[in-house]
């Protein structure tokens, strides 16, 4: 093992100590030695077994069938769970056909932020991962389930899942994906097309047409955004069977790995010989590994707070300063869209998950001891599902790259570091994706800031053509407390287009930015945000702003004594605080933690709510 990964976990473990060890010893305590469902009183168990059919009822009364919960996040709307549809049918069967009994025991929202882009709705995105975290437990609650598998997929979706599903840690759980569809309009063109429509070079029939070859089939979105590193990490955890990410959705394999993992569940209950809780699975060294997996291929900057809520749902501890640290050993070895032309469908056939991980042993820079829905063993994951009739088996994946500009060698990487950088200075802290900049370029920005206190004012810069001059873009009051920590994605267009006219271009926000952010340097997730007092708010227009990726910099140039003497700028954010049904989520706005802690109001037990200069509207 490389030293650094040692001491980095090892550093993990101690600062997580008391929090793991309380955790696992609920997990303890909650753990039975037969089958949930005989626990409960005989007019409780009445109601469970009163909407079955009568196998199902006599799989139930059975003490040895497993009763399996499925916990869903189908609809129709959004394109990477709309093929779930047909999963519990299929999940049913096959666990049938494994000795168990499954039940359908809840469905969870799951919002598209393709859609709500730009829009009111995605002020409730990030939000709706805690929703979901507790639709999970709702659905748990009943305490009939012996295990449960969890389907979903995209950016809150599958951190909620987990998040939720971590509170009943004593339950074996499997994560199915749908997959994603396959490869449509090159993401080049995509985004080439929204800078011709922004500066109205095509109209909206066009830009139409172009987005529609690009979004053109059910499955998640092909480039690797935060929908696809949730699989990706979803898998250097071990919580997907080997390889099962990045198959196509609606196929004969995409079919046969769900059968698998129905089976497999089935096998991993307290009832059997190979219990394996999920609270096991998520250790400290997964999540070093799920990290590393995310540094190397350059993965959404929206998994350095996912990925911290989910261990922090495991009792275990994460912070900034590990992914920074990380990120100067870990090499890149991916570039797909952002960070390079090809999409998740190239890696995966330039060798997927199976050949990244080969790679990262053979660096010493993943953890191999680990526990994992397949077994004991990260090197479990070198294998690749393949068709043997309907079944899925696996056979050994590639020893070296398909397609050496998609996946490199340890040896030869792309870049020597990771592809996320931690920036700190008297703005606060916030993290840089370096991975998606040309070729390691415009790691260093330093211009005059231009304030905005939301995107739509920036977008109205950008057609009143005040845009045409260096500048740090600096969106504030975009928090999680401000308004719900929104993604911003849609700036980055216009502000491509200006770094395209060859000027300087940067953004500062407390805000998100999608997966898939492109070209533009930016530091994001600035904490402390701006509505609790976080120094953007003090920024005016036409302060320099420097940015540093190399010397890790977020600097405010302004003296200190100038800036103890300026106001604190509150704007009024009613607007996005009501409408779209945004008024009911107040009381879980108010106790989300900062971006580094995670972003969430679950484990706000151990926060001390943020200090503001002023009265705050809720």
């Amino acid at each position: 093992m490389h030293r650094t990964i040692v001491k980095i976990t090892d550093r993990i473990i101690g600062r997580s100590k008391d929090h793991r060890q309380t955790y696992l010893r609920r997990v303890e305590e909650d753990r039975d030695h037969e089958v949930f469902r005989k626990k409960l009183p005989c007019s409780n168990f009445a109601h469970d077994l009163a909407a079955c059919t009568a196998d199902c009822r006599d799989r139930l009364l059975s003490d040895a069938a497993p009763n399996i919960a499925i916990i869903s996040s189908y609809n129709d709307l959004v394109s990477a769970h709309q093929p779930l549809g047909a999963y519990p049918e299929i999940i049913k069967k096959a666990v049938a056909a494994a000795g168990g009994q499954a039940q359908f025991a809840g469905g969870v929202p799951a919002m598209c932020d393709g859609v709500t882009q730009g829009e009111g709705g995605m002020d409730m995105s990030l939000i709706s991962r805690d929703v979901i975290a507790m639709s999970t437990v709702i659905g748990l609650s009943h305490n009939v389930f012996d295990g449960a598998l969890l389907l979903g997929v995209c950016d809150k979706i599958m951190p909620g899942l987990l998040m939720g599903g971590l509170q009943f840690g004593h339950l074996p759980m499997i994560l199915i994906p749908a997959g994603p569809m396959t490869s449509g309009l090159p993401n080049k063109e995509k985004a080439h097309a929204r800078e011709l429509f922004a500066q109205g070079g095509i109209d909206r029939k066009e830009m139409l047409a172009s987005e529609v070859k690009a979004y053109h089939s059910p499955g998640t979105c092909t480039f690797y955004g935060t929908a696809n590193s949730n699989q990706l990490m979803a898998e250097m955890l071990g919580m997907h069977l080997p390889g099962a990410s990045f198959v196509n959705a609606g196929t004969r394999l995409r079919d046969a790995l769900t059968r698998a993992a129905s089976a497999r569940i089935t096998a991993m209950t307290h009832l059997g010989n190979d219990y394996t809780p999920v609270a096991r699975v998520i250790s400290e060294k997964s999540v070093v590994n799920a990290m590393v997996g995310l540094l190397a291929t350059g993965g959404s900057t929206n998994e350095t707070m996912h990925l911290v809520a989910i261990a922090r749902a495991a009792g275990i501890r994460i912070n900034w300063d590990d992914f920074s640290e990380l990120a100067e050993v870990v090499p890149l070895l991916v570039r797909i869209y952002p960070n390079g032309p090809g999409d998740i469908n190239s890696f995966q056939q330039a060798g997927g998950t199976a050949l990244l991980i080969r790679e990262l042993l053979a660096g010493g820079l993943v953890h191999e001891d680990v526990q994992t829905v397949a077994g004991f063993g990260l090197e479990r994951y070198l294998r690749q599902p393949v068709l043997a009739g309907d079944t899925a088996v696996w056979k050994d994946g590639p020893d070296q790259s398909l397609d050496s500009d998609i996946i490199a060698s340890i040896d030869k990487p792309f870049e020597t570091m990771g592809g996320l950088k931690v920036l700190s200075g008297n703005l606060g802290r916030a993290i840089m994706k370096i991975s998606a900049l040309s070729e390691g370029k415009n790691t260093l920005v330093e211009a005059p800031a231009m304030v905005f206190n939301s995107q739509h004012e920036l977008e109205e810069a950008f057609h009143a053509d005040r845009l045409n001059r260096d500048l740090v873009a600096v969106v504030r009051f975009q928090g999680p407390q401000a308004n719900g920590m929104p993604e911003l994605h849609k700036l980055i267009t216009y502000l491509s287009i200006a770094m395209d006219r060859g000027y300087t271009v940067g953004l500062v926000t407390d805000g998100r930015l999608s997966g898939a952010s492109g070209k533009v340097p930016f530091a994001i997730h600035c904490t402390p945000e701006a509505f609790c007092g976080g120094m953007l708010a003090k920024v005016k227009d036409g302060d320099i702003i420097r940015m540093d990726a190399q010397k890790s910099v977020l600097e405010l140039k302004v003296d200190e004594r100038e800036l103890a003497q300026r106001d604190f700028a509150a704007p009024d954010l009613k607007s996005h605080r009501y409408g779209l049904g945004r008024q009911i989520f107040a009381p879980l706005r108010k106790d989300l933690l900062g971006a580094e802690e995670g972003a969430s109001s679950i484990f706000t037990y151990v926060h001390e709510s943020c200090k503001v200069a002023s009265p705050r509207e809720v």
